[in-house]
């Protein structure tokens, strides 16, 4: 009987500093239909209505293997150097990181809690997130915490250096920021995580 108390104590223990929160999730972005484009060159950015949630996305061509490409993306730790509004990004867990937003004044800065899962194959790279809570990132009255936050990369080589990704992720930005602006702040946002992931490749 011993073991068995042991293992309880353990799972106790871990369930009690991260749990799920029945959060929204982006199992497949190649599924996803019926989208409004809101911008259709070079980078292709768009979005549509998945389960009653704004579901955004954005794409491009990039002149670098997949490996490289996919080095950057894991490595979250490193985002606030890559991705210039990402002003915090902490490890929390072997699968969890905290993240930290920076918005545009007037707007309060947003953060979320995720649990992400890589899956590489002979075809291509996804990297999928999900939020979940945990014990070490507490709600902080300095944020909106975006509950529903989830999201998913998805890197496809078509060539040996040449790549294709896209980027999904929900739109929903929660707080005070206007229902009208949405659609503006996506393609800023879309554009953005382009732009300085093709940054980081380049240097």
């Amino acid at each position: 009987m011993r073991p068995i108390y042991i293992y309880t104590i353990i799972f106790v223990s871990i369930s009690t500093v991260f749990g799920s929160i029945n959060a929204f999730e982006i199992t497949s972005s190649e599924s996803l239909n019926n989208w409004i484009v809101l911008q259709n060159d070079a980078t292709w950015i768009g979005w549509t209505d998945h389960s009653g949630f704004p579901v955004c996305q954005t794409r491009a061509t990039f002149p670098y293997p997949m490996k490289k490409i996919s080095n950057i993306i894991e490595d979250i730790e490193n985002y606030p150097n890559v991705f210039k509004r990402i002003t915090m990004a902490r490890i929390l867990d072997d699968d969890i990181a905290h993240v930290v937003l920076d918005m545009p004044f007037p707007f309060s800065s947003r953060d979320y809690i995720i649990q992400f899962v890589k899956d590489k194959s002979h075809t291509n790279w996804i990297f999928n997130f999900k939020a979940v809570t945990h014990n070490d990132a507490p709600v902080n009255d300095k944020y909106v915490r975006l509950l529903n936050a989830a999201g998913e990369w998805l890197i496809k080589p078509i060539s040996n250096n040449e790549t294709a990704v896209a980027y999904t992720w929900n739109g929903e930005l929660l707080g005070d920021f206007p229902s009208w602006a949405l659609p503006r702040a996506w393609k800023t946002q879309g554009n953005e995580i382009i732009d300085w992931l093709n940054e980081a490749l380049s240097n």
